[in-house]
């Protein structure tokens, strides 16, 4: 369903990532993957994944960074000469936010995660521009707490919002250009991202109970539905958010 296609995954941490779950499920549909790790300390996890499906471009990438952005996207542009899809899966809050009330929350840690976790997907979008020459697909990941209020979802809900909000704009801006914008919105998964949640344990296990399929989804799944809408099968789809998530959203 990818045969052929050169893309960029940001966001895999470890081997528990959503990204790395749409990594392999891409690499078995037969694209060629660029990766990125955040720092050195990461890529210790990440560079064995990267090697696992033989990603030939392995850079990397911390977003607040635009001389590492620029470098990153000269070398795809240097290596592929084009770019047909992205995959942005990243979300980041300081814990003192995350965990707190909303209420609580200091402008400057609002400020680090509407940066990182939204503004970011708009700074990569500029960035692909040039490489998406003959039209593309880019992919971000939110989460049900950008539409009802969920339980310890604390500040990063009103950030998967605007993340939201951008999906939709940004593929207003691009769908001239043949570039679509989506955003998945799978169930809880165990990431790293998710260990920041307090007592995210209980969200799971409400979601497993109040799904109509009483299942959690796992990364292979949303990878599945990831490559989907990044294939030509989605041609049609843009500024969506789809759910990923046993149904869990039906029930408010």
């Amino acid at each position: 369903m990818m045969h052929g296609k050169k893309g960029l995954i940001v966001g895999i941490a470890n081997e528990h990532s959503l990204a790395w779950g749409c990594a392999r499920v891409f690499h078995a549909a037969g694209a060629g993957i660029a990766m990125t790790y955040q720092n050195e300390k990461t890529k210790s996890y990440v560079a064995p994944l990267a090697q696992e499906i033989s990603a030939p471009l392995f850079m990397p990438l911390d977003v607040t960074d635009d001389a590492q952005t620029e470098a990153l996207f000269a070398e795809i542009g240097r290596q592929w000469g084009r770019l047909d899809f992205l995959l942005h899966s990243i979300a980041f809050a300081p814990k003192a936010d995350l965990q707190g009330r909303v209420t609580d929350s200091s402008a400057a840690g609002f400020g680090v995660a509407m940066d990182v976790s939204c503004h970011s997907l708009i700074r990569l979008t500029k960035a692909a521009e040039p490489l998406m020459k003959d039209g593309g697909a880019i992919l971000t990941m939110s989460y049900y707490g950008s539409e009802k209020v969920i339980a310890n979802y604390g500040i990063m809900g009103p950030v998967k919002a605007a993340l939201e909000a951008s999906v939709r704009y940004l593929a207003a801006e691009q769908g001239a250009r043949g570039v679509r914008v989506n955003a998945l919105s799978p169930g809880p998964v165990r990431t790293r991202a998710a260990s920041g949640l307090a007592h995210f344990d209980l969200l799971m296990e409400k979601a497993a109970r109040t799904a109509p399929t009483h299942q959690l989804v796992g990364i292979d799944q949303v990878g599945e539905a990831a490559a989907f809408l990044l294939s030509d099968k989605a041609l049609h789809i843009t500024g969506q958010v789809i759910y990923v998530d046993n149904g869990y959203n039906i029930f408010g």
